[in-house]
């Protein structure tokens, strides 16, 4: 089994029983895979935005039993310590840990976004929120306009929620 089905396996076992985590993750990953491809990125960076796409709200757990919410700023708090053991523990290697962590850390802080597995991973998270959130059309557009800069991600979004107004 290769290191993304490893990856899957691990978070379909840690969120067992939790069918709307797991379906959230899944998606996300589908569109960061799609995305990151279609934005040439190379296999490094690739392979990073998949494994961080799958893992990124691992902090909710925690954060839930913690805070009794899954806020974002608790998610990036708890996240890269469960994201860490998991990761360790399928034996990937301390670099891809330590910029998986980073995305986890800061997959919810949208100002100084730095890479574009960050950017990538963001725009496909918003891309699967804006429809379990049931976000509006001005939500949408304004999340458009702040937030999205790949030309993949921003397609996919206008081709999802109705083009830019």
């Amino acid at each position: 089994m290769g290191e993304i089905g490893r990856v899957t396996q691990a978070m379909v076992q840690y969120y067992a029983g939790d069918v709307k985590r797991t379906n959230h993750f899944l998606k996300v990953h589908g569109f960061a895979a799609a995305i990151g491809e279609m934005e040439n990125l190379d296999e490094r960076t690739q392979r990073v935005l998949e494994i961080a796409a799958l893992t990124h709200d691992i902090g909710i757990k925690n954060s839930e039993l913690k805070f009794g919410d899954s806020a974002g700023e608790h998610q990036q708090l708890e996240g890269p310590p469960e994201a860490r053991a998991l990761l360790g523990g399928l034996s990937f290697d301390e670099d891809t840990i330590e910029r998986v962590c980073y995305l986890i850390a800061h997959h919810h802080t949208y100002s100084d976004i730095r890479g574009l597995d960050y950017q990538i991973l963001v725009e496909a998270d918003f891309l699967v929120n804006a429809f379990e959130d049931n976000l509006s059309k001005r939500a949408i557009e304004s999340i458009r306009t702040k937030i999205f800069r790949t030309k993949t991600g921003t397609a996919f979004l206008d081709a999802l929620y109705g083009g830019q107004v």
